[in-house]
């Protein structure tokens, strides 16, 4: 490709604000701030040049193989040689009921090229475009993002879906609305984006206002740490309507001594065979892991209970690796119910896109 900016490139990033319950004022940040919608995808950077297009995921791996359908698209509507930061999204539901589907997204990862056909066709991506790195000879990357969004809003003023031109607005009041609403379209937040800033690849330049929400649950199992000491993660679950226990979801990310520590704390609730060996139960294994990687799991007596900061549902599972914020010995396991989740109110994805 003979582009001024070209593959790989590490995409900007956004910090977390402290308050997660609103946004930040415009003169928060010298220059003022722009607010888009936070959209739950994979992050995309576009190269194209004439009919060569090249999609870069944000751990710079190619995404290219795995869209072959949204290739199509970015090759029709793109400029002719230009690179483009955005989000690959899935769109489900009817007409008027649509909202993103991540669970349909990660599926799309697969190494059999039939399956990437397939599901090409059964659940096409969409692309939203947010940032312009590059048009023609010019690399935009050291250009006030004011500038760079004006020339994206030109070179992109003719899309049509599958690709789409992120909103925008100035107004701090209006974002604050997008936090509350959008989410029931499956989005996940509020980026604030600083008008006066260059690109700045892979720098927390961005600020990012996510939902943050807690809930209790049942302590259901733990996976060993991939280096065969300590707890890797914990397995979640939480009781329906028939007060069957359903696993949700994960929490990880311990240090060396607290994966120690849950360890041995959780052997007296280690479920185990006859012999006294821990049982084992096979869990369903990780698309981005590897094919050998060992996805079994040591059941535990659903008797412990566990805080845990969570930002979004997707059907009936966490969205995210959660967080454990503290141990409940005060809650009966059974109160551990989905009942007790905020979930928000639907909104058309359709509405977000157009600005409906």
């Amino acid at each position: 490709m003979r582009l001024p900016v070209i593959p790989p490139v590490a995409p900007m990033l956004a910090k977390a604000v402290k308050d997660v319950t609103t946004v930040p004022d415009q003169d928060s940040v010298a220059g003022g701030l722009l607010y888009e919608p936070k959209w739950d995808g994979f992050r995309c950077i576009v190269f194209k040049d004439g009919d060569a297009v090249e999609l870069g995921s944000r751990g710079t791996k190619p995404l290219t193989r795995y869209f072959p359908e949204l290739v199509e698209h970015l090759r029709a509507q793109l400029p002719e040689r230009c690179v483009v930061d955005g989000e690959v999204v899935v769109r489900r539901g009817e007409p008027g009921a649509e909202r993103l589907d991540w669970e349909a997204l990660a599926q799309r990862i697969h190494p059999a090229a039939s399956r990437i056909t397939l599901l090409s066709q059964t659940t096409p991506a969409s692309f939203v475009a947010f940032d312009l790195l590059a048009l023609g000879d010019d690399d935009l990357t050291s250009r006030p993002f004011a500038d760079r969004r004006a020339a994206l809003e030109e070179a992109l003023a003719a899309v049509s879906a599958p690709v789409h031109l992120t909103r925008t607005t100035t107004d701090a009041a209006l974002a604050q609305e997008w936090l509350q609403t959008f989410e029931g379209a499956g989005l996940d937040g509020v980026v604030a984006k600083p008008l006066a800033a260059p690109y700045s690849p892979g720098k927390r330049v961005m600020l990012k206002i996510k939902h943050a929400r807690t809930a209790d649950v049942v302590v259901v199992g733990y996976r060993v740490h991939k280096s065969g000491s300590g707890v890797g993660s914990l397995l979640l679950g939480l009781h329906d309507d028939d007060g069957q226990l359903r696993q949700v979801g994960g929490a990880s990310a311990f240090t060396d001594k607290v994966r120690l520590q849950l360890e041995e704390e959780l052997q007296p609730l280690v479920l185990r065979d006859d012999d006294g060996a821990p049982r084992r139960q096979a869990g369903e294994k990780n698309r981005f892991a590897a094919a050998d990687k060992d996805a079994s799991w040591i059941p535990l007596s659903p008797e412990l209970v566990a805080e845990v900061k969570y930002d979004q549902l997707e059907g009936d599972r966490f969205r995210h690796t959660v967080q454990l914020a503290r141990w409940r010995p005060d809650r009966d396991p059974a109160s551990c119910r989905f009942d007790q989740l905020d979930v928000p109110a639907d909104y058309d994805l359709a509405d977000v896109l157009t600005g409906g």
